[in-house]
């Protein structure tokens, strides 16, 4: 009889305290979700949180209402999302630079690991190694003989010290021995110009500009840049496929929260955010701007988040790059 009334009060105690958890969940969203994107209006960024935005209000019942809070290489917002209230009426559109290379790149008044909580990754875009035609190699074997034959001599724009741009480079050079002279330009519009007009000999450019200009034959394609092929260049080889392996650079999306946030709001975002990104109309509508379904829950996250910090930070290290 003891054994059962104590049995009894420990299930009520378990009740009680799984209550709160309960009706916060049933409750959330209280009111309209600020969603901050790091950058400008009409970009990448702006795109994804265009279609995820309506698609959690039909799942959640409240809008999510699209910030964007561009500047300092997306710092600013979020720093604007560790400082808020911890209650998942402000959530953070991280970008894959601003978590992973931001840190090794500028003193910032926030800690990535301590300060968000990841939720769920979203969409990755890919990179494409092209050649302005006057470069005589039509096969990376015969790029990185080139290079090697000529140290320093091969030029590469970049949208700027520290952009993706320039750290795809810079890894090239750091897994193929090779030596080239980097020419950062102020953005990945005036650096694809640059190759096209033959100023640079080459570029990790992104997939929507650069697809176009060698499909109308003004640039050479090399290879893609991800571990597996993209959906719209499927005859273009991966880095990794020649013999680069492992090589994968992508720009990437990520939902993240502040700390302190409920686990139980946490929980439903990542279940929420998955389901949705599941959707086929969401995949179409991320596909007309190249970008691939690149959905993983929130420890994944975290493990990419180390990963790649850990692979940048020592780039950024032996490169000796320095934040603008």
């Amino acid at each position: 009889m003891v054994a059962m009334r104590a049995s009894t009060l420990v299930a009520a105690a378990v009740i009680v305290c799984a209550a709160p958890a309960s009706v916060m969940a049933a409750q959330y969203p209280e009111r309209p979700v600020r969603l901050l994107v790091p950058f400008a209006p009409g970009g990448g960024a702006d795109a994804v949180a265009r279609v995820l935005g309506p698609k959690l209000y039909e799942q959640l019942g409240q809008a999510w209402i699209v910030d964007n809070r561009g500047g300092a290489a997306g710092n600013i917002a979020a720093e604007i999302v560790v400082n808020a209230n911890p209650d998942g009426h402000t959530v953070f559109l991280g970008f894959s630079t601003v978590l992973t290379v931001n840190p090794h790149l500028y003193k910032l008044p926030f800690n990535v690991e301590r300060d968000l909580i990841p939720i769920a990754t979203l969409t990755a875009g890919q990179y494409m190694l092209v050649l302005h035609p006057s470069v005589t190699a039509n096969s990376l074997d015969e790029l990185i003989a080139l290079a090697k034959a000529k140290p320093g001599q091969l030029r590469f724009s970049s949208a700027g010290r520290g952009s993706p741009l320039h750290l795809s480079a810079e890894l090239f050079q750091m897994r193929t021995g090779t030596q080239l002279s980097h020419v950062p330009y102020k953005g990945g519009g005036p650096a694809a110009r640059a190759v096209l007009g033959g100023e640079v000999h080459m570029l990790f450019g992104s997939l929507p500009s650069s697809f176009a200009q060698v499909k109308a034959g003004k640039l050479k394609a090399l290879a893609v840049t991800g571990l597996k092929r993209s959906f719209a260049a499927p005859d273009l080889p991966t880095l990794d496929e020649l013999n680069l392996k492992g090589f994968n650079v992508t720009s990437w999306y990520g939902l993240m929260l502040p700390k302190g946030t409920p686990m139980v709001i946490v929980d439903l975002l990542e279940r929420t955010t998955l389901k949705v990104m599941a959707m086929p109309d969401v995949k179409a509508a991320m596909e007309r701007s190249f970008l691939e379904l690149d959905s993983q829950g929130s420890s994944a996250f975290r493990e990419k988040l180390r990963r790649e910090s850990e692979t940048w930070g020592k780039v950024i290290r032996e490169a000796g790059i320095k934040g603008e």
